[in-house]
């Protein structure tokens, strides 16, 4: 079994995503609080995947956390945070994670990130017929989208929306079109459109998607 170690300060979270992880049949080792017994865990344990809360106890933070964590051990992150404003995205992937994932989290994405992340190299890796990088392909016949050989999990509206910028690759798809083919029978609004391009990126590890201010978006591969 894959051991993981949890650092998230709030004990009720912590144990919820403790729970789950047990469920998915990986091995909850530790439950830190702060930066400090995170540390002290990695050195003492085996340690196959650490989920990372950002807030937590002390002065050090998750970022600074992983960034120091990365100096002593190669270990795979995936963060699980309140937070998603620009500067915290990005500071988070400057340490490059397996995932970053917004609370409450969704279990499905979580399941298949801790998949990603814990991967065994020698695996034969499932591949799309549209490469992005080593990193990422999709399948376009069954609408797939493909990260180290597992499916991201993309809901109904996202999985349309990456379809329509695949099929346009490297060109700009305008506001209007995009809603239009998102929304073809109701009005949509500015925020609701954000929100499902910023939860696309999110899922893209923040790559490929561009935003054409006051144009449209597209994807660059």
């Amino acid at each position: 079994m894959k051991n993981v170690l949890i650092v998230e300060d709030e004990s009720l979270v912590a144990l919820e995503i403790s729970s789950f992880v047990n469920e998915q049949g990986f091995t909850t080792c530790c439950i830190a609080s702060s930066a400090q017994k995170a540390y002290n865990i990695i050195e003492k344990q085996s340690v196959d995947l650490i989920l990372m809360d950002i807030k937590i106890k002390g002065s050090i933070d998750g970022i600074e956390c992983a960034k120091e964590i990365r100096k002593r051990r190669d270990i795979p992150l995936i963060y699980i945070s309140a937070f998603s404003d620009d500067k915290t995205l990005e500071r988070a992937i400057e340490t490059e994670p397996s995932a970053y994932l917004t609370k409450p989290f969704n279990r499905k994405e979580l399941k298949v990130a801790m998949k990603i992340a814990t991967k065994d190299k020698s695996d034969k890796l499932r591949v799309g017929n549209i490469i992005f990088d080593k990193e990422f392909s999709y399948d376009s016949k069954n609408s797939d989208l493909i990260m180290l050989g597992e499916v991201v999990h993309l809901t109904k509206q996202e999985k349309l929306l990456l379809s329509l910028l695949v099929g346009m690759k490297n060109n700009i798809v305008d506001i209007y079109e995009l809603e239009n083919y998102i929304w073809p029978d109701k009005q949509s609004n500015e925020n609701t459109r954000r929100a499902l391009v910023g939860r696309l990126r999110s899922k893209l590890k923040y790559k490929f998607l561009e935003t054409i201010h006051s144009v449209g978006y597209k994807i660059s591969i």
